[in-house]
């Protein structure tokens, strides 16, 4: 087991994990640590906690010391001079008319590399504008593409539920959502309502969805036979969150509202393609909510799962039937065949292009039988002649 604390850098930023090594820190601390930019300043997130080693994906790097008050003003100083520079690169940008729109910008605790954070259709040519800013601002210089996401996580906003988007108030890592998700939740497949401020689908569809799975693998479906304590009857609609269904008693012949676990399944129903009538959409809608699905995909890097390509059903049926009658014509033409006694002779090739035959055993023995039986019958002749003379 290791020792480990989790470090944030930035407000809702991603989680690191460092080794406190001796030093005795706690949540909230401010501390300076070691990262591959060099020096940062960071706020600790997650207290100190054993975890193994299988666990870890990097090698832990160590805690330097706990910020001192020099530090946290050098921390603020450097937010001041990265704004001021974001100023100043914005003009650079409208003086070489590139295509890109300038989102952050962001010094290291040690102020040796700038970076600046920015969006943009395509690949964008930005070599005199490096050079621009790093004879203004003398020090490394970094611009970074980034994606709608991240767009909206350094910007913040507020949601249609009316509360600060959770990219930028506490959601530390991005994470793929598929409209599988929304189907589950009984939810409208219309992309305007179901995506969020940077136009891709809501993150919160994730929150849910495994309690959604767990629910729905124990409700029966619309049109299912099932039995209650009113009697039998068939199931015509559902509630996956208050885990009950509606249905029509054949004794009663009226509806009632039965909890799942009154109900005992007899016969499922068949599942329908949409759960509802509010998530039947057009072609174009479902085109454009698959394209923001891909999309999302591709900035996460997820990789597209293998194809698996589906038989049409007739070119099978139509396979079988060909392999059975041919089957049933070999059947019928070896029962006429008369086979020949002869062994089964194997021809090889040998170098030179010839053939040599290649017998079976058995007739091999049976021929060195018979040479054996020449041999002694030609000596016994031999014999009977001398004798004779």
């Amino acid at each position: 087991m290791i020792k480990v604390v989790g470090i944030r850098f930035k407000k809702a930023g991603k989680i690191y994990y460092f080794d406190p090594v001796d030093i005795d820190v706690k949540k909230g601390d401010n501390v300076i640590v070691e990262t591959i930019r060099g020096l940062e300043f960071g706020n600790i997130v997650v207290g100190p906690k054993n975890i193994l080693e299988e666990d870890l994906v990097s090698p832990l790097k160590p805690i330097i010391r706990f910020a001192t008050d020099e530090d946290i003003k050098i921390h603020k100083e450097n937010k001041v001079m990265a704004k001021e520079a974001y100023d100043v690169c914005e003009e650079k940008v409208k003086l070489h008319k590139l295509d890109m729109y300038l989102i952050d910008s962001e010094y290291t605790f040690d102020r040796n590399k700038l970076i600046f954070y920015f969006t943009a259709e395509g690949r964008i040519d930005f070599r005199e504008l490096v050079k621009d800013l790093a004879a203004i601002f003398k020090t490394r210089i970094e611009l970074r593409q980034i994606g709608v996401r991240d767009e909206a996580k350094s910007m913040g906003g507020l949601g249609c539920c009316g509360r600060s988007l959770c990219c930028a108030s506490w959601l530390g890592d991005f994470q793929p959502v598929s409209i599988k998700m929304a189907k589950d939740q009984n939810l409208s497949l219309n992309p305007s309502k179901i995506s969020g401020v940077c136009g891709r689908l809501f993150c919160c569809l994730k929150y849910e969805h495994e309690t959604y799975v767990k629910i729905l693998k124990r409700m029966p479906t619309i049109n299912s036979i099932v039995l209650t304590p009113y009697g039998e009857g068939r199931v015509i609609d559902t509630n996956t969150l208050l885990e009950s269904a509606k249905v029509i008693v054949d004794e009663l012949d009226d509806i009632k509202i039965c909890s799942i676990h009154e109900i005992k399944i007899i016969e499922m129903g068949k599942k329908s393609k949409y759960i509802n009538t509010s998530q039947m959409v057009d072609k174009s809608e479902f085109e454009e909510l698959k394209k923001l699905e891909e999309e999302d995909k591709k900035e996460l890097g997820v990789s597209k799962p293998k194809k698996k390509y589906k038989k049409d059903r007739n070119q099978s049926n139509n396979r079988n039937k060909k392999d059975k009658e041919n089957t049933e014509k070999s059947k019928d033409s070896n029962k006429d065949k008369k086979y020949d006694k002869k062994p089964y002779v194997k021809q090889d090739k040998k170098q030179g292009g010839k053939f040599e035959k290649k017998q079976d055993k058995n007739q091999r023995s049976n021929k060195n039988k018979k040479d054996k039986y020449k041999k002694e019958d030609k000596n016994k002749d031999k014999e009977i002649n001398k004798e004779n003379k």
